[in-house]
Parts: C-alpha cells; structure tokens; sequence
C-alpha cells in the first residue's frame, strides 16, 4: 500500500462507528458530542459561537474554509467547537480579503479537524441513530485506546456549560446616552445579539451569568435578554431561580435559545433532548400571532416540551417549527416576558426574524411611558 501524502486522522464514535480521513487543523485528540449542521455559509460565525462549546462539528456542505477567516466575523473570542468533521478542508482561501486562512485559525486555536470524511454517510448515521459522542484523533490509531478515552467523556445530557463560556466581569456597550439600558445575562452570547440592540439605541450592559438578580437590578435596565448557551438548561437550578426573580420585577424581558428554554424551566415547563436537534439557517417558523413565516437560523439540541405547556395557565405558544412541530416561541400572559428558541440576530442567517428585536425595543418604551405616568399619578 503506497504511503499517504498527508497525514491521517480517526473518527470514532460512540456506537463503534470509525470514519477514517485526514488531518486537518491542529494535530492531537479531542472529544464532544456530534452534531452536524446544514449551512452553506457561515462557518466561521458557527465554529465561533458559545452555544457549541463541548461539541463536535459535522458541516453537510461539501466545501469549508474556501472564503479563508475575518476577525470581524468572529461570535466570540475563538473557537467553541470542540472539533471539526468535513468532506473538503478548503487550506487556501479565495477571498481577497482573508485575514488568514482557515487552516491557520484551527491551529492558532489548537482545534483538531478531520476531512475527506464520507459525511452524508456519517450525517444519516447521524439522523438514524440520533446525537452521540465522538472522538477525533491525529496521534493516536490505535482504536482501542480511543475506546477507552471516548467512555469517559460525559453525556451531554445532565451537562452544564454555560459557565465555560461566560464572561469573567462585566461589560458595556452602545452609546453613554442612550434612552433605553438592556441587562444581557451572558450564558454565551453571541456578539450580533449585543449588536442587535445597540444598533436600536440601547445602551447594554452584559452581566456574568452568575450575577444576582439584585445586581441586574441596581443597574436600572429597561429590559433583560436572557443569551444563548451551551449544554443541557435543567441543571441551571442558580440561574432558573435568578430569572424567576427578575421577571417577578415586572421589568420586560427577552429569551434566545437557552435563555428561552430557562425561561420556559423557571415558569414549571419541562425540557428535553432532541433526537438530534436543529441546526443550520434554512428552518421554517410560523409567528402565530402574526401568521406570517419565517426562515431562521437555528442552534439547539434541548427543547421545551409541548406538553408542558398545554398544562401551564400563564404561558402560550406564539412560534412554531413548520418542520416538526416543535415549540420555537412563548410567552407570558401576566408579564411583558417572551422568548423564542431560535436566533432571530442570524450571524449567520437570513434575517427574517430580527423584527423581534424592533418588538423588545417597543416593549421596554411602552413599559418605561407607562411607568412614568404610574409615578406621576
């Protein structure tokens, strides 16, 4: 057998499954759950994001890292994937404007890839069997030893991460003056999302995620938007009792994605473990409200049980997937408090779902003039 002219990876999985490719990005041996996503564009944003901290990323397209990296295009600090699994590793980006290429950013980042991987075999595997866990190894083949590394990584389910990914300290954003102040808890927010309001006039300050509902408070907002994350949201018992506090203010309050699932958590309704979860930019949601659809940017492996729902007197349904059924939007009949389970900043993604940043926006005014003329009765 002639020798390869590059050097080789593994890609085992939990049920035994071994994909066997090449060695791409950083060289070494990393662990997470699998998961796979069908964008087209978009994967520095995606490979950026918090909400995929401790997984293992499986790109559907075909082509990646063929646009080369920008800073400017960055979620967060760095990599979050736990590791790459794709069909055709692009080293030489044809964007002009490339500030590197996407071979370099893995290895800066120390984040192991492996390519040349069948992935529409892997992805129906996938699909069949559901999400699981998996390791990637460029120094080790020996498959056993691999085995003996993979049983010791933990289920997704039962897991939080959220922590792992939080800001150390507070900080602010947008304009000194602004009329309205929004507290961002921070379970892994994407940059777009504090983008998303300073773009609207607010002022944002984003908060640790182990913050006291009292020092939110001090601050004075208008408005709290409970972030993305990574990980399971039931074992968040702090952060469900915290977010129970602050709608108990009255103050108007916005979830995405994890922050919708505890929302959902401190208001009695259970969540669980998709068979696989969605992602990728192209779901299909319906605004009840409105009747109107939307194609949205999705990210999530935990969702919020509809049965929990129907059994709940204070919250109701206002999006749902048009591919599933799933819950995708709520929110409560007694407080100006809603959610929804997708992310409606894109980055990347159509933007077809923004309008509900325009809607919080309105929410905190109407909220703030009908305080103004409470105190002035």
């Amino acid at each position: 057998m002639p020798q390869t002219l590059y050097p080789t990876a593994i890609l085992l999985l939990e049920d035994g499954k071994v994909f066997h490719g090449r060695a791409s990005g950083a060289t070494g041996t990393t662990t997470g759950e699998l998961c796979f996503n069908t964008g087209m564009t978009g994967y520095q944003e995606v490979f950026t994001d918090p909400s995929y901290y401790g997984q293992l990323m499986v790109t559907t397209h075909v082509h990646i890292g063929n646009y080369g990296v920008e800073d400017h295009e960055n979620e967060s600090k760095g990599i979050k994937i736990a590791g790459l699994i794709c069909r055709t590793f692009n080293e030489v980006p044809s964007r002009k404007r490339a500030q590197s290429s996407l071979k370099q950013f893995f290895v800066t980042n120390g984040i192991v890839a492996i390519s040349d991987i069948d992935t529409r075999a892997l992805v129906r595997h996938l699909r069949s069997k559901g999400a699981m866990n998996g390791i990637i190894s460029s120094e080790i083949k020996d498959i056993e030893e691999l085995k003996q590394l993979l049983k010791k990584v933990p289920s997704m389910q039962g897991l939080e991460l959220s922590s792992k990914v939080t800001t150390d300290k507070p900080y602010e954003e947008g304009a000194a003056d602004a009329k309205l102040k929004v507290a961002m808890m921070d379970y892994g927010i994407k940059g777009n999302i504090v983008k998303c309001m300073t773009d609207r006039g607010c002022k944002v300050k984003v908060f640790p995620m182990k913050s006291s509902a009292d020092e939110i408070m001090k601050w004075k907002p208008d408005g709290i938007l409970f972030s993305n994350g990574p990980g399971d949201p039931e074992p968040m018992h702090n952060e469900i009792a915290i977010i129970k506090q602050l709608i108990e203010t009255g103050t108007p309050a916005m979830g995405i994605c994890l922050g919708h699932q505890l929302i959902a958590l401190a208001n009695g309704i259970e969540t669980y473990k998709m068979h696989n979860g969605h992602r990728g930019i192209n779901h299909p949601v319906k605004n009840l409200l409105t009747g109107k659809s939307e194609i949205t940017s999705q990210n999530h492996g935990f969702a919020v049980s509809e049965e929990g729902i129907k059994k709940s007197k204070n919250v109701e349904v206002t999006h749902i997937n048009l591919n599933d059924g799933t819950i995708e939007g709520i929110r409560l009949k007694d407080k100006p408090v809603f959610a929804v389970q997708y992310h409606p900043e894109a980055s990347p993604g159509p933007e077809d779902a923004r309008y509900l940043f325009d809607d919080f926006a309105k929410l905190m005014e109407k909220h703030k003039v009908s305080k103004k003329q409470a105190i002035a009765e």
